[in-house]
């Protein structure tokens, strides 16, 4: 059988809205024009993630070449190279990540920038495994670094199903390979269990209305299968409210019950809750920690660990308040605005 040639997508207009019609954003090495516009206007172009507080990370961590490190969050990779660059090709930086999609393509590309395994090992491992990683390589870091927000790639990519505001499957799992989608836990979960997840895990207001709703929908045999389904449930659950009062009331709550949705499937909580408890068994003397959080919750864990094992001697220091972004690093870029960073210094 002859084979078609199959003609990439293009742009449909001058602004392409389909996350797959942006093959421009999907190439940065060669529409480097492009992804300078888009950045420059505030966004972040299709398939990419701009790291956040980059400077105020390597101002604390003080990285000297010939250091052990290690990136608990690899994401898109933008940490990891700014760390790398300051080990000047002496010492080696280990590098965390659930998703076996991204963390893939990261791997490459850091390779081809130059970044191979003699100062680079990237592990397809849950950052709740630390102990595990210093285990195997026998090492113990005088680094770490943990990014605890989602990739902008993640979230603007429609088949990963982490936003409300392009239809897609309701999947949010950081690995879509293990475990339950967040589709599959709305066909099981209880009502005072959603009632729970909603206000425990994102302050939702309307925790109990929304979980009704879903309720309702279950009853009547209506799947909760996709993106929009699950923002027409939020929908119809606040239909009481004014209409004025209700465009963005439904914003904030699909934002919020999404989140809820997502840390839940991906027990994230527990998991910051087990890299916190053994975080002091992998680092070295003297060894800095820095955690970006995006939300209340993962900031309270992470404070009132830091407090408890500075109390008991372990960390030597600890930042007394949060450090956020400059009002410029989030005037470029709107996903920095929720970001929290604390710091802790392990004792000699």
């Amino acid at each position: 059988m002859e084979n078609v040639h199959k003609r990439r997508v293009r742009y449909s207009g001058t602004h392409p809205k389909s996350y797959k019609e942006k093959y421009k954003e999907h190439n940065p090495e060669k529409y480097a024009d492009t992804i300078a516009k888009v950045i420059q206007k505030g966004s972040t172009p299709a398939g990419m993630h701009i790291s956040i507080m980059v400077k105020e990370i390597l101002d604390f961590l003080q990285i000297k070449p010939g250091q052990i490190g290690l990136d608990a969050t690899l994401g898109y990779g933008g940490h990891t190279k700014e760390m790398l660059n300051c080990l000047e090709g002496q010492g080696h930086i280990y590098a965390l990540d659930v998703d076996p999609i991204e963390s893939a393509k990261t791997r490459e590309r850091l390779e081809k920038q130059g970044y191979g395994e003699e100062i680079l090992t990237v592990r397809l491992q849950n950052f709740a495994d630390i102990d595990l990683v210093a285990e195997e390589t026998g090492k113990k870091f005088d680094f770490v670094l943990a990014d605890l927000g989602v990739s902008s790639m993640q979230i603007d990519n429609p088949d990963r199903g982490f936003s409300y505001k392009v239809d897609g499957p309701l999947d949010l799992r950081m690995n879509p390979q293990k475990g339950d989608s967040a589709a599959d836990r709305l066909k099981e979960v209880s009502f005072e269990e959603l009632v729970g997840m909603f206000t425990e895990n994102s302050d939702e207001p309307y925790a109990k209305e929304i979980a009704n709703k879903v309720m309702t929908w279950r009853k009547r045999g209506k799947a909760i299968e996709t993106t929009t389904q699950f923002k027409e449930v939020i929908e119809e659950a606040l239909c009481f409210l004014p209409e004025k009062e209700r465009k963005e009331a439904v914003k904030k709550s699909c934002q919020r019950c999404f989140q809820a949705l997502r840390i839940d499937v991906n027990s994230e909580f527990e998991v910051l809750y087990a890299f916190l408890e053994k975080l002091p068994k992998v680092l070295a003397p003297g060894a800095r920690v820095a955690i970006l959080t995006f939300h209340s919750g993962e900031d309270r864990l992470v404070k009132r660990s830091f407090k408890e094992l500075q109390k008991a001697g372990v960390y030597s220091e600890v930042s007394k308040d949060v450090i956020r972004p400059s009002a410029e690093e989030c005037a470029q870029n709107g996903r920095a605005k929720s970001t929290k960073m604390r710091w802790a210094i392990c004792a000699d």
